[in-house]
């Protein structure tokens, strides 16, 4: 089989995919003739998401409420009718301030968004990916998830509980065909990092420069990942060269 011809029709959802990591991964299913789905908070970047990905479905959901996510599953799905891939990449940053100085606002808002938001989506959707006999479900982590991160521990937290859910569902989907993985990026460029490293700045001291230069000092490369290379390790995993690999962390 061509690889054109197993992209063609495939039915796809990306959670927060209208900005950033989750617009060029919509893109990439997109370009490559998938059917896409996709949900963001901000009505402004699904219209704008439209007029870049014409054909495209959108509705707004915030993943940290399990019945708007339900409600945007159902109707995606019903739309689409059924369900090959999940990326579960919606998330937020977080605060970046000493613990003391966090508040437990800031705190539960991150955990829910990041982790109870992911297992709302994976818990709409596998009844589908079953109904479908198999398919592939991408949780977007972080190397924050693996490493230490001072200053960031809600989000660090946050996306070793996604590790271990991608982990822990591979297990589970497996035997129903299922492959489940999950993505740590380093320092992705964009708007969001640029704010990341503003606000760790602040806190620290230096300037914005400095506080750059900090955060790729642990990177062989002394680059930035660049978000299309990660849509690019998302469709590898979803394409019959990931077939065999589940529960990993890339």
């Amino acid at each position: 089989m061509a690889e054109s011809d197993y992209w063609k029709g495939k039915r796809v959802i990306v959670t927060a995919g209208a900005a950033g990591i989750g617009l060029e991964i919509a893109r990439a299913f997109h370009d490559a003739g998938c059917r896409v789905w996709i949900c963001d908070v901000v009505d402004s970047r699904l219209a704008d998401a439209v007029k870049a990905l014409p054909g495209i479905g959108t509705m707004a959901c915030d993943v940290s409420a399990p019945d708007q996510v339900d409600a945007f599953v159902a109707r995606a799905v019903g739309a689409l009718g059924g369900l090959d891939f999940v990326v579960n990449n919606a998330g937020i940053a977080g605060p970046a301030a000493p613990i003391e100085s966090i508040s437990t606002e800031d705190w539960r808002r991150t955990l829910t968004v990041n982790v109870d938001g992911q297992f709302f989506v994976a818990r709409a959707t596998v009844p589908h990916l079953k109904a479908n006999g198999g398919g592939a479900m991408v949780c977007m982590a972080s190397v924050a998830g693996k490493f230490a991160f001072a200053l960031r521990t809600p989000y660090a937290a946050s996306k070793a509980a996604v590790i271990s859910l991608a982990r822990s569902l591979s297990v589970e989907l497996g035997p129903h065909e299922i492959r489940v993985n999950a993505i740590a990026p380093g320092v992705v460029s964009g708007e969001r990092i640029e704010r990341v490293f503003t606000d760790r700045a602040k806190t620290k001291g230096i300037s914005y420069k400095e506080m750059e230069a900090i955060a790729l000092r642990a990177v062989s490369l002394k680059t930035m990942v660049d978000p299309k290379e990660i849509a690019a390790l998302v469709m590898y995993l979803c394409a019959p060269t990931g077939r065999a690999i589940t529960g990993q962390v890339m």
